[in-house]
Parts: C-alpha cells; sequence; structure tokens
C-alpha cells in the first residue's frame, strides 16, 4: 500500500474540519445540506480542502445519521442525543469513514478526529472520542484492527 501524498493528507485534513463545522451547523441549526454546502464553498479556506471529500462527509452523515448513530450508540456511555455537539459532529463524521470509506486506514480517521476534538471539542472530549471510535473500528474493521492496523 502506498503512502498516502501531503497535499492529499493536508487537504483532507481540511475537508475533515471543515466537514465538523457543517456537521455542527447542521445539527444545531438546522437547514437544508445544499444550502450549508454553499455557504462552506465560499469560506476562503475551502482552497485547502479537497472539496469532493468535504461534501461527501456533510451529506455521508446527513444521509446516515441513523446507522451512525446506531453504531456509536454501541460504545457511547450515554444516550447519543445527549452527547456534546462538537464531539458528536465528529463521531459521526469519523463513523461515517469507517463504515463507508474502507480506504481510509482506520488509525488515520481516529487520529484526525482526536486531533480536531483537542482543537474544538470539550477539555476531555478528545478521550470520548478516540475511546467511542476505538471500539467503532474494532466491530467495523475487524481484520485491519485485528491485524494491528
Amino acid at each position: 500500500m502506498s503512502a498516502i501524498p501531503n497535499q492529499l493528507r493536508h487537504q483532507r485534513h481540511w475537508a475533515r474540519r471543515l466537514a465538523l463545522q457543517a456537521i455542527y451547523q447542521w445539527q444545531v441549526g438546522g437547514g437544508e445540506t445544499g444550502e450549508i454546502l454553499d455557504q462552506f464553498a465560499l469560506d476562503e479556506n475551502m482552497r485547502r480542502a479537497d472539496a469532493d471529500y468535504f461534501r461527501e462527509l456533510v451529506r455521508g452523515v446527513r444521509d446516515n445519521t441513523a446507522e451512525l448513530d446506531t453504531e456509536i450508540g454501541r460504545y457511547a456511555d450515554r444516550a447519543v442525543a445527549s452527547i456534546d455537539p462538537v464531539e458528536l459532529a465528529l463521531l459521526r463524521s469519523a463513523c461515517y469513514e469507517l463504515v463507508h470509506r474502507p480506504d481510509v486506514p482506520f488509525r488515520v480517521v481516529i487520529t484526525e478526529a482526536v486531533s480536531l476534538a483537542r482543537k474544538f471539542g470539550a477539555e476531555d472530549g478528545y478521550k470520548y472520542v478516540n475511546a467511542v471510535l476505538d471500539g467503532v473500528a474494532v466491530r467495523t474493521r475487524t481484520i485491519e484492527a485485528g491485524a494491528g492496523g
């Protein structure tokens, strides 16, 4: 398996970061996903991002929320609805990647989510994000996680 070029890694990081913000906005304020995507298309940081991956993450979370929440709920210590909105947006986005993007190594998904949780989440929210995603990864990426990833 070849390494991901640095430019793509950087673009994916920005796609995840902007997706976190867009998913948070959608969760808290509602609204049409298309309008949110249009709004973020104008964000100056979008030029740094993999715009297609950003749109996939936002639409993927929107279209698969029930499935993602069920998966998160297996490892959460509280009702999904009571999870902090920033951590929930991160969990949904990362869970989408774990379930629907097997081409992305699970360690990359978890590392990115934990990094974003450290930056944008509650003080120790990154620990919670890490614990839940570890459970999801073991369940959804059995072979990859079992092989030491």
